[in-house]
C-alpha cells in the first residue's frame, strides 16, 4: 500500500497500516503493574488472570471494499474455562480449524463509540500458524456493521490516524 498525507499531523506517511490491535485484554491493563506477575500470565496469544479469567488473541477481519484487504483488528476475547482449555489442548494440532467456534466476549477497547468491550463474538480456530478469527454478532454497533459490510480505504486512513495520533 502506498503512503498517504495524514490529516491529523499533515505529514506524509510511507504506508497505510492495515492492522492494529491491543497488547493485552482490558482486564489485564486494569491491574496495577506490580500485581500482574502474581495475578496472571500474559503471552503473545493467551492470558489468564486470577485463575478464572481466560483470554485468547484473535483477528477481526474487516473487508475493504475499494482496496486491498482485509483491514485487521487484533483483539482479545474472553472464553469459558472449558473452551479455553480446549483451545490450549488443540493449540498445536493439525486440523484444529474443524473445531466449532467458541462463544466469547470481546475484551479489547477499540476506538469506537459506544465501547467495544463485551460485544458478543464467536472465536473460530484457524489452521496452524494463523490466529483465530473473531466474528462479531450482527448488531447495530459500528464495529459489527463494518465487519459485516466492509469499509473504504478512506475509513482505513481514518482508523490509522486515530490509532497513531489518538
Amino acid at each position: 500500500m502506498s503512503g498517504y498525507i495524514c490529516t491529523t499531523c499533515g505529514k506524509q506517511h510511507d504506508e497505510l497500516p492495515m492492522c492494529f490491535g491491543s497488547e493485552a485484554p482490558a482486564l489485564w491493563q486494569s491491574i496495577p503493574e506490580n500485581e500482574r506477575a502474581e495475578r496472571g500470565e500474559l503471552s503473545s496469544d493467551q492470558c489468564v488472570i486470577d485463575g478464572k479469567h481466560f483470554f485468547v488473541l484473535g483477528r477481526i477481519l474487516i473487508p475493504v471494499n475499494d482496496g486491498p484487504g482485509p483491514f485487521i483488528w487484533l483483539a482479545w476475547v474472553s472464553l469459558s474455562e472449558a473452551n479455553f482449555l480446549r483451545t490450549c489442548e488443540l493449540w498445536e494440532s493439525e486440523g484444529r480449524e474443524s473445531e466449532p467456534p467458541y462463544f466469547g466476549w470481546l475484551q479489547s477497547s477499540l476506538p469506537y463509540e459506544p465501547t467495544t468491550l463485551s460485544l458478543k463474538t464467536q472465536l473460530q480456530t484457524m489452521p496452524l500458524g494463523e490466529r483465530p478469527n473473531i466474528v462479531l454478532e450482527r448488531t447495530s454497533h459500528p464495529l459489527s456493521i463494518e465487519q459485516h459490510t466492509g469499509i473504504s480505504m478512506a475509513r482505513v486512513q481514518q482508523i490509522a490516524e486515530t490509532a497513531l495520533h489518538g
